[in-house]
Parts: C-alpha cells; structure tokens; sequence
C-alpha cells in the first residue's frame, strides 16, 4: 500500500498506475506492486492507460515463476476511490483493480474492486496484501 502511495504523490496531480502481482491460485494475494507508465496521451489528471508492450513485457518477466499479473493499480486525484466510465471501458473481468484517492498529494482512500462481467459493472474486491 505504501508503494501505490509513494507512486500517487510522484505523479500527482496526474494519475499513477501500475501492476498488482501475485501467486497464482486463490485466495489473492499480492505480494508485489510494479510501477508503471502512464501513457495516456491527453488528460492525465483523469486517466491512465499502459502501453500493451509494458504489460506483455512483465508478463514474460514473470514467466516460470508461479507468479502473475492480478491486476492493476491507479489513483484518482482529488476524486473518490471508485471506477470511473472511463476505467469500466478499460477493464476486463477477473483483474483486480486498486483505486487510491489522493487528495492534495496525501492518500485518502484506498479501494479495490473487480468487473462483473454478467452486469458490467464493478463490485467491491477483496485482496490480501502480503508483507
């Protein structure tokens, strides 16, 4: 929790994203937080995207090692810890998806939430943080 923090107050007032990495099996732990780069072009302040390539390149980091990508990370500056539209469109089912609201560079609220692919909406998740 304390990386996605440090990584939000780095970026801030733009968002910051990054990896969730843990076993693989249940239940989900992670044990592991990769920073990533945000690659969005154009208002950053409200949305992030990773480059397919930076994804594809931790996924083969993590390859022969019982580990893998759970999720993803991001913050909303100075707006609450919950999807937005913008990140609904992006995500896909299965991924854990970790919010931190950061409000004037201090964190506020740290979420975690999962897609819910019958209904298309996000619904609370529930992950173990390995220390």
């Amino acid at each position: 929790m304390r990386a996605i923090e440090d990584h939000a107050r780095e970026t801030y007032p733009e968002e910051c994203c990054g990896f969730l990495i843990g076993p693989t099996g249940e239940p989900r732990r992670i044990g592991e937080v990769r920073r990533a780069t945000n690659v969005v072009p154009e208002n950053r302040a409200r949305r992030y995207v990773i480059d397919p390539r930076e994804t594809f390149g931790v996924e083969k980091s993590l390859t022969g090692s019982e580990l893998e990508i759970l999720g993803f990370y991001h913050s909303h500056p100075n707006h609450a810890a919950v999807p937005s539209e913008f990140d609904r469109g992006h995500a896909w089912p299965w991924y854990s998806y970790v919010i931190l609201s950061i409000v004037d560079r201090r964190p506020e609220d740290l979420r975690a939430w999962t897609l819910d692919e019958g209904r298309g909406t996000f619904q609370p998740d529930e992950l173990t943080v390995e220390a």
